[in-house]
Formats: C-alpha cells, structure tokens, sequence
C-alpha cells in the first residue's frame, strides 16, 4: 500500500509539473499542403519576402548571332563538375566576344580515361549535345568539331594556344587574343581554374551576364540517361509524401588540403591531406607553409562544417529525426565513418547508392572496357626438368632452406592511396583505374547537382570557400536562387557556426535553451535577403553563377517594396531586379489561380524563437484544434 501510495504521488507530481509546459501543436494556417500529408511552411518554406523574384534570363531586345566570323576556338577543360559547369558558360561568353565559332569544348577528365563507353564522349559524357547548340543559336555559333583540314592542322600543333589567368577581364581577350585568332584563324583556349572570364562585368556587358545564365540554366541540359535517373530518385525520395532536404558536405582532399583543415581528422587522413597540401605548395596554388594551425582556421570559417555540426544545426531548426536528407557529391573524404553521427541523429540519410540498384548506375555509365590489374603477378610455375637443373647449378651442400613464399597482395593493398602512403613520401600518377574513377564522379556529380537543385531544402557544409575557384554547393546555391528564390536554402556563415559551437563544447548534444535560439535565429536569417546578400559580397565576385541576381531575374508589378542593396563598389546585390514582361505576368496570376490553395497569408520567412509562443497566441482564437502530444512533422529542438 505504501509503494502504490508512493507512485500515485510521483505521478501527481509529474502531472502537476509538466502543466506549465504548452505542448506542440500544428495548426493548419502554419503549414503548407504537400500531398497526402501537410509539411510546415517554417521548414520547407516558401519565404514570402522571395516570392516575387522569378528566373528570365532572356535578352532586353531580340538580336541576331554576328555576322562577322573571325575564326574558330577550341577548349580543353581541365577540373571536376563544378570547374566544368562554370567553364562552359565563361567560354561560350568568350565566344561572343571574339565574333568567333566554338567548337563543342573537351573535358580532360573524359578523354584521359581509357575505354570509357564509346557512346558518350567528352562533351556529351554529361550534356546533351544536340539541346546545348539548338538553345544558343541566336547566340553563338557551334560546331560539333573543327574541318578536316583545320583538324589535321591542329594535330601538328600548327595553331596558338593560350592559358588565361584565374578571373581573366574582357580586355585581356580584345587585346590579347583577339588579333591572334584573326591572325591564325583557330586559337586554342586551356581552361585549368575554372573561370577563364572575370564574374563582375562592366555595366555595359549585362547581355553576357544574362548569356551566362542562359547557357548554365537552360543550354547546359544534362543528358537525357542522367536526367531520368534523377527524377526517378526525386520521386522516389518524395515517395512517402513528405519533403526532402538536400546536403552536400564538402569534405574534399582537394579543399582540406589547401586551407589547412588537416588536424580535424585523425591518422592516416591527416597525412594525406598533408601530402595533397605539399604538392600544392610545390606548384605555387598555395603559398603558405605546409603545417598551419587547423583549429585557428576552423574559428575563422575557412573549415567545413562536419557532418556532426550539420546534424545538431538541423536539429535547432526543428527537423525531426524522420527528416530525409540526400547526401550529395561524389567524395566524403574521410569515408562513412564521418557520417555516423549526422546517421545516428537522422536515420533516413540516403544517397544514390541506397536509392538506385547497381544495375541503373552501371546503365548510366555506359559499356566499358576492362582494365588488366595493375597488381603484382606471381612468377610462372617451373616444370620438374627445370628444378633438377636448378639443383645441380646451386652452390655446395648442405644448402640452407628456400624463403617461404611471399603472402599474396590484395587489391585495397595496391590501389588507391593504400599502395603507397606506406611505402613512398610521393604519391603516383593516377592509374587507369583511378582515372576511370575520375570520369565516374563527374557522372554521380551531374546526378547528385541534379537532385539537389529540385530538392525542397538545401544545407551546404561548405561554400564560399575563399579559394578563388567555383565550388560545387555555390553552383547549386546560386541554381535554386535563379529557378526557385523563394525556396528554403541555408547560407550559413561558417564562423558564427564555428563561434557557437565552442561556447557549447563541453555539452554541445544538450546545448541550453538560448543556444538553440541563437542558432535557429542565424540560419533562418541566412535563408533570406540576409543570407543571400551576405553571400552575394563572398560568393559573387567569383563565380557569377553562385549569384545571379539581378541580372538574370525580374520581379512581379505588385510585388513588395524592397530596398535595393548595394556592395561597397556600388553594384546592386539586390533589389534591383527588373520588371517582368506582360505575358510573364499574365502567365504567372493563372498558375497562381490554378494552385491556389488555402494557406495562412500572416507568416513571416523567418523561424520564431519560441515554438510555445506561436502555440499560446492561436489558443484563444481556436479553441478546438486538437493539439497532438506527438511530435510528427516537428521536434522540438530543447526536448
């Protein structure tokens, strides 16, 4: 009697002390439908304040490609899918402003790898060929490959070639290379960094701008193979009925190795970062000494977020553990083990891999002919006649007994970093298996960029990440600002992040109430005019394509008054975006009336600080909502 008297008192006690506390309850203004189930509006968006930018990129006035023909250029592209993407578009700019043909350019990675399928090659190994010269014909004159004769003329290396320097300005191309193209007829252009063409252009050259944007979000159409494997994997992860959002850690050798994030890692990943960081140092890409103090560098933001940071991000957010996250990119340096926490917190974490049989990504590939293993072969075995010569050759008796054989080697021993960086200080030059790798991740990069820029939420782990060079989150940030603004895309700001984490070291998995407030509130900021503009002053200056606004945008007659934002130059970041046509608009009020559905008209882009406060204030109004204890759409982040 006194253990039953004593539970009745704890669960009074319980009870008693858990009514203060409002529990979480989801109305129907604060979410917006999405199929079978409702998805809140505060995650998944979208942000009112964005709502009114739509993408045209189509040019101020109708003109013709130029008459004038002053000769043909040819490109070899050197670098990963976000290099390639950016190239591309620099180069067909180029080619404008030469009055010149260009010739399909060709990307290295491709041609080094041997016996890739025949059927793709180079150019059309990731775009369709056919799309990508019927969409710039008014623009600029292509060509699938140089004549006969001039081919076999570029075969003798009898035609200039040049290299332009990272971020190369329009004058360099009208002083530099435009008399040798008119004198030669056929110039050569070696694209290694990237951007062959400076990202801001003078005010008078906004028709390249807006060129750039046609050609990067509308010519450069993945090929038909890679873009149906990609909407079958958005259907699938849309499958259940709810959203997904879409990460892309940024943890490459290339990136740690050149701002000195070594000593985030452990072991043997530290020392081949540091080997990639002395060969950079040798070919004059890094000008700093080989050993630097990573955690320093971390502080300042020049550090990837690690997967683990993301994860407990995204939990200040209010994403429940159910949430389905898409790992994008081709490479995790540090393998699956860095992914353990972030799949520990959210247990749909899934890639391509989990998403399409072995079957589908070998068809995306294409045949492919086999390579001989590189690895050591055993000697051929001796026929008994030349074993009794052996013995009589040898020396005198007794004789001491034959070595043991040797313990056969395996593959992981021979290939990869496995086979030298226990053997030799110098890495080798890549195999011809690890060259088909290469040309592989150019096609999982294509598919991954592809699922990412139609993904609901977009959370990058590094961006901006001051190199010089286009990254690939950049590239797929600036794609969803250009064909959807007004979706959910965090820009964070790595050392705010890297500030908040270490006042929370010691028990960063139960931060206080006002750490995730202080969180919540700086990520939901940098997915709004905030972010984007903060992002524009790092990113835009490099790449264009992370940035196009607002050149290759317009905005609705009735949209909201917004204040134009200037960089210190005096060149619009945002604001400034132009008027749409008519027919846009006209276009777009009968979409609006055709999905118009029921949705709260009141709510602001930015995530309140306190959950409870929302829930007391539509208490009164409804009293007869039923307020669900289970936590199924949202969590509570200090639960």
């Amino acid at each position: 009697m006194l253990s039953m008297l004593s539970l009745l008192v704890h669960l009074f006690l319980a009870n008693y002390s858990a009514g203060g506390i409002t529990k979480y309850s989801m109305h129907m203004d604060d979410v917006l439908p999405f199929g079978p189930r409702p998805r809140p509006w505060r995650l998944w968006g979208p942000l009112r304040k964005l709502d009114h930018l739509h993408p045209f990129a189509k040019p101020s006035k109708t003109y013709a490609a130029p008459s004038q023909h002053n000769g043909f250029i040819y490109a070899k592209i050197y670098g990963g899918f976000e290099k390639i993407q950016s190239s591309i578009c620099d180069l067909v700019a180029v080619a404008r402003l030469l009055n010149a043909t260009l010739v399909i350019p060709e990307i290295q990675a491709t041609t080094r790898a041997k016996g890739i399928s025949p059927k793709f090659k180079s150019f059309s190994y990731l775009y369709d060929e056919d799309h990508f010269i019927d969409a710039l014909s008014n623009d600029v004159a292509i060509v699938r490959g140089l004549p006969k004769d001039l081919r076999e003329a570029r075969k003798k290396i009898k035609f200039p070639t040049v290299s332009p320097r990272n971020s190369a300005t329009p004058e360099y191309y009208m002083t530099e290379v435009s008399p040798r193209l008119v004198k030669s007829k056929v110039i050569g252009i070696i694209v290694n960094g990237g951007n062959c063409l400076k990202s801001i252009l003078p005010a008078n050259l906004e028709e390249f701008q807006k060129l750039r944007c046609r050609v990067a979000f509308h010519a450069l159409r993945l090929r038909p193979q890679i873009q149906a494997l990609g909407s079958q994997i958005v259907g699938r992860l849309r499958a259940s009925g709810h959203p997904y959002l879409a990460y892309h850690p940024g943890l490459l050798r290339d990136t740690l190795a050149f701002h000195g994030c070594a000593e985030l890692f452990q072991d043997i990943h530290t020392e081949l970062i540091q080997s990639r960081r002395n060969q950079m140092i040798k070919r004059g890409t890094v000008k700093e000494q080989l050993t630097v103090d990573s955690v320093s560098r971390k502080m300042a933001g020049s550090c990837p977020l690690m997967p683990e940071e993301v994860g407990l991000l995204l939990q200040a957010l209010g994403y429940p553990p159910t949430t389905i996250i898409f790992l994008a990119g081709s490479e995790t340096f540090g393998g699956q083990r860095m992914l353990i926490p972030l799949r520990a917190m959210f247990a749909n974490l899934v890639d391509r891999t989990s998403l399409c049989s072995q079957k589908e990504l070998s068809d995306l590939v294409g045949p492919e002919d086999p390579l001989t293993s590189d690895l050591p072969h055993p000697p051929p075995p001796k026929s008994e006649k030349q074993l009794i010569e052996e013995w009589k050759r040898a020396g005198p008796r007794p004789r001491p007994l034959p070595p043991p054989p040797a313990r056969p080697f395996y593959a992981h021993e021979k290939e990869g970093w496995y086979g030298w960086i226990g053997e030799n200080d110098t890495e080798p030059d890549a195999s011809p298996i690890e060259c088909r790798r290469q040309a592989h991740r150019l096609l999982w990069d294509a598919l991954d960029y592809f699922v990412s820029v139609e993904a609901d939420a977009f959370f990058p782990g590094f961006h901006n990440d001051g190199s010089g060079w286009p990254d690939y989150s950049s590239l797929i940030m600036g794609h969803r600002l250009y064909q959807s603004p007004s979706g959910i895309t965090y820009r964070p700001d790595r050392k705010i992040v890297a500030a908040l984490f270490e006042d929370v070291s010691d028990h960063r998995y139960h931060p206080p109430r006002n750490w995730t407030i202080a969180a919540r509130e700086h990520l939901n900021r940098s997915a709004g005019v905030e972010g984007i503009v903060l992002s524009a002053t790092l990113s835009r200056p490099v790449s264009f394509l992370a940035h196009p606004l607002p050149e290759c945008s317009c905005r609705t007659p009735k949209s909201p008054a917004v204040q134009p934002v200037k960089s210190s130059n005096g060149r619009l970041l945002f604001g400034g975006e132009e008027e749409c046509p008519d027919w846009m608009v006209r276009s777009l009020a009968m979409a609006s009336a055709k999905n118009s559905e029921p949705q709260n008209e009141d709510y602001e882009d930015e995530l309140p600080e306190d959950d409870s406060s929302l829930d007391t204030q539509h208490e009164s109004d409804r009293s007869d909502v039923n307020k669900s204890s289970e936590q199924d759409e949202e969590m509570d982040p200090d639960d």
